[in-house]
């Protein structure tokens, strides 16, 4: 059974007749005749008896009609208040995002979230600094990594998994490491800044801190990947921007047993974003995507 066979017979009993009802639909009327004949064979119930000269309703047709009558008002009652919701969300809304997660994964939600509710206006920074959220003039900042303690608050929207991996030339080159030990002897190819690039792994619970040497830094994880690619070394990165490379068998991961710890996905505004309900209704939004393809 579809709504749309109750509309018509809702509208077929109102107007009298199937060629009444495909008239005021815009539909023909042996369409009309077969979704009718559908709906009666998925009830196992005659609903409406037809002869040349009238079209007429039986009882149980009656009472039928009284049930979608009324889940047809409830489906447009339900319609007005989503489009009033819709049109009551608005205001223009800054916000500052990673650039290789933000182009990935967030781009298209946030053009979905817009699609949902059109009177919104987002300006959008793609970038991996750490911006002033409140300094700067941003509503919300989504940041991936260990957070510094400050007065913002922080909203968990998930948490992305990190893979060690490097190329089969170079594994071939420079051998496999079978224990965290190993990394040591190996090039690593390093995320962030001069000082803060110390690789975290953990094992049975126990986290172990290896300060890893190698001939690239860089704070973008495509530029590490491709490195990686072209087999400059091992690369210690989240699983969305190396995930196609190890598909194709360009990356191959290695110490599986000794995982690096995952990262966690965070929102960040300020105290006083707390009650906009842009915010509230996108942070759920984010949340609720972004668990339904996978993120923890």
């Amino acid at each position: 059974m579809q709504i749309e066979d109750l509309r018509i017979f809702i509208t077929v009993i109102r107007a009298g007749s199937f060629t009444a009802a495909a008239d005021q639909l815009l539909l023909s009327k042996q369409y009309v005749s077969r979704r009718m004949a559908a709906l009666e064979a998925s009830l196992g119930a005659r609903l409406l008896i037809r002869n040349t000269r009238k079209l007429s309703v039986t009882e149980a047709g009656q009472v039928f009609g009284q049930h979608a009558q009324r889940i047809l008002d409830d489906i447009h009652e339900a319609e007005q208040a989503v489009g009033e919701r819709r049109q009551a969300l608005h205001g223009t809304f800054r916000i500052s995002m990673p650039m290789s997660f933000g182009m990935s994964h967030l781009s298209p939600l946030i053009a979905e979230f817009l699609s949902l509710y059109p009177a919104v206006r987002f300006q959008v920074e793609l970038g991996d600094r750490q911006v002033d959220l409140i300094g700067e003039g941003f509503d919300i900042a989504i940041r991936i990594g260990t957070l510094a303690d400050s007065t913002l608050i922080a909203r968990r929207l998930g948490r992305l998994t990190r893979v060690i991996c490097a190329s089969p030339a170079y594994l071939k080159r420079a051998g496999e490491p079978q224990t965290p030990e190993d990394l040591l002897a190996h090039a690593c190819l390093r995320y962030g800044r001069e000082g803060q690039t110390g690789w975290e792994l953990v094992q049975d619970g126990k986290r172990k801190m290896l300060d890893v040497q190698g001939p690239i830094i860089s704070n973008n994880g495509e530029v590490l990947r491709d490195a990686a690619i072209a087999g400059l070394g091992l690369v210690l990165l989240p699983a969305f921007i190396v995930g196609p490379a190890l598909k194709k068998g360009e990356l191959v991961p290695v110490l599986a047993a000794h995982h690096p710890a995952p990262l966690s996905l965070n929102a960040l505004y300020s105290q006083h974003r707390q009650r906009s309900e842009v915010t509230r209704v996108f942070l759920s939004f984010l949340e609720a995507r972004l668990k339904a393809q996978g993120t923890e």
